[in-house]
């Protein structure tokens, strides 16, 4: 389990990525956060201390996800801010969760609700992804009434080929531009066999936040979030050309850069 003493190590160590001057440089006048569930366990077992941990090491901002949520919302918005972070600007709300948790993100002060993966049940048929497409544009225009921002963030398993198309390519052709955004993460973009840079030249201002994790090199690519797909390892560490990253995500505007650890299994 990753304790506050462990994690306050990790973060002197492993999160190069705030200490190197050419991306500090590229990045400064962003903030650059944690996504919260890096933390698992420890968040759930001492949410104040460790987002004070969190602001300890350097981070400016947290994303949430659903540790907290069963709180007040000004009562999780207000442990933030105690910690010294900025006030959240993006949350990740379940699907099966979505869209009742709209005016919860919206009480939370938020401008980005996050849907961080689909159902498995819809992973495997175009289908499955032509009924998430719907269902994420409903959210996105009952999001944009309350005055927020919706997006989805991907992982490995849209980019699995069905017939001459993916999963991917139905959410990103099916759903508003202007109604759903990307977040995207470089670690599965990567391990899916694309190329982070490339896409976001491809979709450009749909891309308003980034999750950086770094991938080792010389593994197979994947489709399926399975334990043979952990190939993560910290930012500034793997293969990932995190210069080229930065500089296009800023040239297109990306607003919000989240470093991010995940565990499979």
């Amino acid at each position: 389990m990753l304790n506050r003493r462990h994690f306050l190590a990790l973060g002197a160590s492993a999160l190069p990525l705030l200490s190197s001057a050419v991306l500090s440089a590229a990045v400064r006048q962003t903030p650059v956060g944690l996504q919260l569930s890096t933390l698992g366990t420890m968040a759930k077992a001492d949410l104040p201390g460790t987002l004070k941990a969190v602001h300890q090491i350097g981070f400016e901002e947290v994303e949430l996800y659903n540790v907290g949520y069963d709180l007040p919302a000004a009562t999780l918005r207000s442990m933030v801010t105690d910690a010294g972070l900025l006030p959240p600007a993006s949350a990740h709300m379940e699907y099966a969760e979505l869209p009742a948790k709209l005016d919860y993100a919206k009480a939370l002060g938020v401008r980005y609700v996050i849907c961080p993966m689909l159902p498995k049940s819809q992973w495997m048929t175009p289908d499955g992804y032509h009924e998430a497409a719907k269902a994420l544009n409903d959210w996105g225009r009952r999001a944009a009434d309350i005055g927020l921002q919706f997006g989805f963030h991907n992982h490995d398993y849209e980019f699995r080929p069905l017939g001459d198309t993916t999963g991917f390519d139905i959410l990103m052709k099916q759903t508003d531009p202007q109604l759903v955004c990307l977040e995207m993460d470089c670690y599965w973009i990567t391990q899916s066999g694309h190329d982070p840079v490339e896409m976001m030249q491809k979709l450009g201002r749909r891309v308003r936040l980034i999750h950086l994790k770094d991938r080792k090199p010389g593994f197979p690519t994947s489709f399926d979030m399975t334990e043979p797909s952990a190939h993560f390892t910290e930012v500034g560490t793997g293969s990932i050309d995190w210069k080229a990253v930065i500089a296009e995500a800023r040239r297109i505007g990306v607003e919000h850069f989240y470093v991010e650890h995940d565990r499979i299994g």
